[in-house]
């Protein structure tokens, strides 16, 4: 892949060896050079078979910092859960009328949420919703009675993350403008709950490799034995 001026003189000037999740972070949000506020992205390689069922890493998180994206968040309910999320900041509540929207291309949402009684309506939506991963699943969080929570949780910016078929977990950690130490919380916050999340039947080193980037930047290794090593060296 060709890559442009400003790319190559960054990795030119990158040190290849890896770093501590600070110096990590750091030299990122040092580095970056978009004319916009860039994201910073972390993959983690995890010691896992995803081909088991029994060793795929999922779940979710609240990041401290949030994302920086606060998303569009799409409910379906009816009666009291509608007005719950209504009050909770919800963009937009319905029922059979946003899903006929849906079926006709609609999309203009970042997050679906339903209550139980709804999925009736919602599972006619799969084809759609699928393969957009904006499919409600109660292992999210995202089918649930508690509407106002998860309302809120949404728009604080709650993160999904899976193992990829390769075992790799893709997060955001916010943006290169919540500056180091912003983006260290939700990183510490990140990896403890991943850490946490060891499957029982995982053998050998877990946490393979972790690197982090910004937008249009190259990507920094993350030393494996020193995740956890986020205080600043006197």
């Amino acid at each position: 892949m060709k890559r442009g001026k400003k790319y190559n003189s960054k990795i030119e000037n990158l040190d290849k060896k890896a770093k501590t999740p600070r110096e990590a972070i750091k030299w990122v949000t040092e580095n970056n050079y978009a004319k916009f506020d860039e994201t910073v992205d972390i993959s983690i390689n995890l010691g896992v078979n995803p081909r088991k069922a029994d060793q795929i890493v999922r779940g979710t998180i609240v990041l401290p910092n949030g994302t920086g994206k606060v998303p569009k968040v799409l409910v379906f309910a009816q009666g009291d859960k509608a007005e719950e999320a209504e009050k909770a900041g919800a963009d937009f509540v319905g029922g059979e009328e946003l899903a006929e929207k849906i079926n006709k291309g609609w999309l203009d949402f970042d997050v679906c949420i339903a209550t139980p009684d709804m999925m009736k309506v919602v599972g006619k939506l799969g084809r759609i919703l699928g393969p957009r991963k904006l499919m409600p699943n109660p292992k999210s969080g995202t089918v649930t009675f508690d509407i106002g929570k998860a309302v809120k949780d949404s728009k604080r910016g709650k993160l999904e993350y899976r193992t990829d078929k390769n075992g790799v977990v893709h997060c955001i950690l916010g943006k290169a403008s919540f500056g180091v130490e912003k983006l260290l919380e939700n990183y510490t916050a990140l990896m403890d709950t991943l850490l946490k999340a060891k499957p029982a039947s995982a053998k050998g080193r877990y946490i393979k490799g972790v690197y982090v980037s910004a937008t249009m930047g190259p990507s920094v290794k993350i030393d494996p034995a020193k995740i956890m090593e986020v205080e600043e060296v006197a």
